[in-house]
């Protein structure tokens, strides 16, 4: 993403009436030969909760460390609130960070665990008891303080962890793929959890995951990266419904990439009708996944398409013969492709 996109960010941020809280310019990380932040320029508006999102080795988290300083860039920005904060060492960031291994004190407790930032900055004993115990109601852990973190279920650890970010107040909270030790079910839970708790402070949560639904779900935009560099920043119903490439048609959720009349479109699972006429198909597989069943079919010109239906009566079995077609408007074209 070149300056000039850069700039069409911050624009687009001055639309929404935000200020950019964390803004990259033109950033590059390389270590040796393997290049892991490529051009990057990010504007990130005050208050929103914006998430990298991209597969293993795409320069999200490194991006993310060169926001909290942990790294260094070869070339570039890095502004927090409009101030270079480049060379700044990461302690004298106003930001803080949360990881995916909570990085929690074994041998103290919730409370001590929690003010341990506080202590650092020589904050005294009663003002820090004070912002545990308003910082532990915060993220619903009332009581817990005398605990240690081996005697909590794993959610209530990662709430710690936030917990402990959270308690400095920091302008920015930085937090790299902070659910991913955690099952579905947890980790689901606190998908909500986390972005009511981004709202009621009104803070700016810069995300890393690599799982796109959490990044639909929570997020108020997505960067969506591919080796080290952005293929497309937007909300989530624009990176899901246009996206910009074919990479983030195909990571961002399930597409069909087909050609008709010598135009490559894309058209998403759900938006594929099937019966009724149109093209004629045949059923290679049938996944029931509970409240949808997902088919696998190839269409008579060989093209094979992932189509989602509710679960609502009897399946299409293996081998049957089906039409498929859907509306003009939900097949839409790849930029770059051919008009």
């Amino acid at each position: 993403m070149r300056a000039q996109e850069h700039a069409a960010g911050t624009d687009v941020l001055a639309g929404r009436g935000l200020a950019a809280d964390v803004e990259l310019v033109g950033a590059r990380k390389a270590y040796g030969d393997v290049v892991a932040v490529d051009d990057v320029s990010l504007a990130v508006g005050r208050g929103e909760f914006f998430t990298l999102l991209g597969p293993s080795g795409s320069g999200k988290t490194t991006t993310l460390r060169l926001v909290g300083g942990f790294e260094q860039p070869d070339a570039g920005l890095i502004r927090l609130a409009g101030a270079d904060i480049t060379r700044t060492p990461p302690y004298a960031r106003d930001v803080n960070t949360v990881f995916q291994d909570y990085a929690l004190f074994p041998h103290m407790t919730v409370a001590e665990n929690v003010a341990y930032g506080l202590r650092v900055r020589g904050v005294g004993r009663a003002q820090r008891a004070r912002a545990v115990e308003e910082v532990l109601h915060t993220v619903r852990l009332e009581g817990l303080g005398g605990r240690k973190p081996v005697q909590l279920s794993g959610g209530q650890r990662q709430r710690v962890a936030l917990a402990r970010a959270i308690v400095n107040s920091p302008r920015v909270l930085l937090l790299d793929e902070p659910l991913g030790a955690l099952d579905l079910k947890l980790r689901q839970e606190m998908q909500v959890f986390l972005k009511s708790l981004q709202r009621e402070l009104g803070m700016t949560f810069l995300y890393v995951t690599h799982d796109q639904e959490e990044a639909l779900t929570m997020s108020d935009r997505i960067a969506v990266f591919n080796h080290g560099r952005v293929e497309q920043v937007g909300a989530p119903a624009e990176v899901y419904d246009r996206p910009a490439t074919e990479f983030v048609a195909g990571f961002v959720g399930t597409s069909n990439i087909v050609e008709r009349e010598g135009r490559r479109v894309c058209v998403r699972p759900e938006r594929i009708v099937l019966g009724g006429g149109g093209e004629q198909a045949t059923v290679d597989d049938a996944v029931f996944v509970g409240a949808f069943t997902r088919y696998l079919l190839r269409t008579d010109r060989g093209e094979r398409l992932t189509v989602v239906q509710q679960s609502n009566g009897r399946a299409l079995a293996r081998g049957e013969r089906v039409g498929v077609s859907w509306r003009p408007e939900d097949a839409f074209q790849l930029p770059g492709e051919g008009r």
